[in-house]
């Protein structure tokens, strides 16, 4: 009984003060608004703020790395998702306050409320994520939904600078996207003679596809532009939405020369070490897809599964390392694991650990 009156409070308390905030939020428009510090996020909503927000809620920890990246004071989190598990990785916030379970997951309102954020950090266009709900939620009571993927190449810069712009991190982020500028260089001068003829075709998997109809990525995927960038050609780029279902015998029409997977949902990337080979088991189940044994990517044991952080703000210190799987004798003298090294070492203050790359390259 005394549980029941508690919830029947906080959703009075709920209620209050969304009718309060609703009536705070219809009387003045936040586009408007003339603070000094004025953004455009990711669903091209504009946000005005008077001063650098000292109370953040994050969900995913894409945006916790861009922080750290540019060194925002880890101080201003407030709340963050069950995605910071890894207290190695992420000490800071062991006793931060959880809002929800996942960055994918319902929210937590009353953790959320009692955390108090005046931002809150959340996917802009992740299909697991219905923003505008959020907004909807949360603004009318006085919180406002910053919008950022931090997961897609060709504006990865702008969403930094978002950032950046909030925290008065211009000059890191300018530091930042010079670093970028330079590893782009590098990849761009080896791969600069590469023609259509001699950059290997790329079918890539969703870590979903182990159904009767796998699932790729298009053109608009997070992975796209780095396979591009990297010397190689996703097959079904040209297919519309982020994923798609597509038949058996479509990817075997493809013949790609490499079948890529994302390793989101695999035991890879920082402190994971694929210790019950969910890789190799993967693998072995596409080899026996009927016909893939007569597939060139099968034949050449050309497969790869690469850890969730190539996709998000690591991408471009992640690029060498798919540069060099698809044209190793273009790369074949440099250390493309440095790059990955450096990242952790030089935004995490750690040394890299753990799998991030599961591959059957033969020689």
């Amino acid at each position: 009984m005394t549980k029941n009156r508690h919830l029947a409070l906080f959703q009075t308390v709920l209620i209050v003060a969304c009718s309060i905030g609703v009536y705070h939020f219809s009387s003045q428009d936040n586009s408007e608004s003339n603070g000094s510090i004025q953004v455009i996020d990711s669903n091209n909503v504009k946000h005005s703020f008077d001063d650098s927000p000292s109370r953040v809620a994050i969900t995913n920890t894409y945006a916790a790395s861009v922080m750290r990246m540019l060194g925002v004071n880890s101080s201003v989190v407030v709340g963050v998702s069950g995605d910071f598990y890894d207290e190695t990785l992420w000490p800071e916030y062991t006793d931060t306050k959880i809002v929800q379970q996942s960055a994918h997951s319902e929210i937590d309102f009353e953790a959320l409320l009692d955390s108090r954020p005046e931002v809150y950090i959340v996917f802009a266009t992740n299909g697991m994520v219905d923003t505008n709900a959020i907004r909807e939620k949360l603004e009318p009571v006085g919180i406002k939904v910053l919008a950022l993927d931090f997961y897609k190449y060709d504006v990865l810069r702008d969403e930094i600078s978002v950032v950046a712009e909030l925290f008065g991190k211009q000059d890191e982020a300018n530091q930042l996207f010079q670093e970028f500028d330079s590893i782009e260089l590098e990849i761009s001068s080896r791969i600069s003679g590469l023609n259509n003829s001699n950059r290997p075709t790329v079918v890539m998997e969703h870590h979903a596809s182990l159904t009767r109809d796998p699932v790729v990525l298009t053109g608009t995927s997070q992975w796209t532009d780095i396979i591009e960038k990297a010397g190689g050609m996703n097959y079904f780029k040209d297919l519309p939405g982020h994923t798609t279902h597509v038949d058996m015998e479509a990817i075997l029409d493809a013949n790609p020369d490499v079948i890529m997977f994302d390793g989101i949902t695999f035991d890879i990337g920082f402190n994971s070490y694929d210790t019950d080979d969910m890789c190799g088991t993967h693998m072995d189940f596409i080899r026996d897809r009927p016909g893939f044994d007569n597939m060139k990517a099968i034949q050449d044991d050309r497969m790869i599964i690469m850890s969730g952080e190539f996709a998000g703000p690591m991408m471009i210190h992640g690029l060498p390392t798919l540069a060099k799987i698809l044209h190793p004798e273009l790369f074949e003298d440099l250390d493309t694991e440095s790059f990955i090294q450096d990242y952790f070492v030089n935004y995490h203050g750690l040394e890299k650990q753990g799998k991030f790359v599961c591959s059957t390259m033969g020689g």
